[in-house]
């Protein structure tokens, strides 16, 4: 019962690396740029949030299968994806990535401009003013997206089982593997796994709201109420 915890948490962990990465890089260019066909690329950004998963493992099927021509490459070069733990990875990071451009886009957005023309009017260069200004504004909020990514990619599971296959040992992620005792009658190793994998997830939820809740105090001074917000 242990495999499928352990690399369902190590899919998880490295599809959010890369979902952190693409996801701040992409919402970073959106939010401050107005470019021709943004809607559409938007609309792209956040298609795996609404398609069933079965549809986006056909599409990465499509894209690194052997037949395709990224995965004949792949394959000539000596690496292959599918029905690796790898493919987990990649159907993991697919369906997260939505939510952690969403909230990463929501908090630049959300930053006062003025802050930044200021930095620039005092000769800091765009390096700096990224990391010492807008970074830290924005981190509730990019913080926020990238635990709602993990949690989203710990649960993936129609997107995996066309991509990585259910491969006990191999690519049998944690609800995987609920799915085959379920199929196979072990109820008692299903609800072990339901449990680990709701705690996990309400664990992660809840120290993300107690974390916000931290970072943002409100009070109330006569009729007007006020918003505080501390950042690291």
């Amino acid at each position: 019962m242990l495999d499928p915890i352990f690399l369902s948490l190590k899919v998880s962990l490295i599809a959010s690396c890369f979902v952190f990465v693409v996801g701040l890089a992409t919402a970073r260019i959106t939010a401050r740029n107005v470019f021709a066909g943004k809607d559409v690329v938007e609309s792209l950004f956040m298609l795996p949030m609404v398609l069933p998963p079965t549809v986006l493992g056909y599409g990465l099927l499509v894209l690194i299968g052997k037949r395709s021509a990224l995965g004949g490459l792949l394959m000539d070069m000596g690496i292959q994806l599918i029905f690796t733990w790898w493919a987990a990875v990649l159907a993991s990071a697919v369906v997260a990535f939505p939510l952690m451009y969403q909230s990463a886009k929501a908090a630049f957005t959300s930053i006062d401009l003025s802050l930044e023309h200021a930095a620039r009017t005092l000769g800091s260069g765009e390096f700096r003013i990224f990391f010492h200004i807008t970074l830290p504004l924005a981190w509730p909020g990019i913080l926020a997206g990238l635990i709602l990514s993990f949690a989203r990619a710990l649960g993936e599971f129609g997107a995996t089982l066309m991509v990585a296959g259910n491969i006990p040992g191999k690519t049998q992620t944690i609800p995987l593997a609920i799915y085959s005792a379920v199929e196979t009658g072990d109820n008692e190793i299903a609800q072990k796994l339901v449990l680990v994998i709701t705690l996990v997830s309400f664990l992660t939820v809840f120290w993300l709201n107690r974390w916000l809740r931290k970072k943002v105090t409100v009070w109330k001074k006569g009729d007007e109420t006020r918003v505080a917000v501390s950042h690291p």
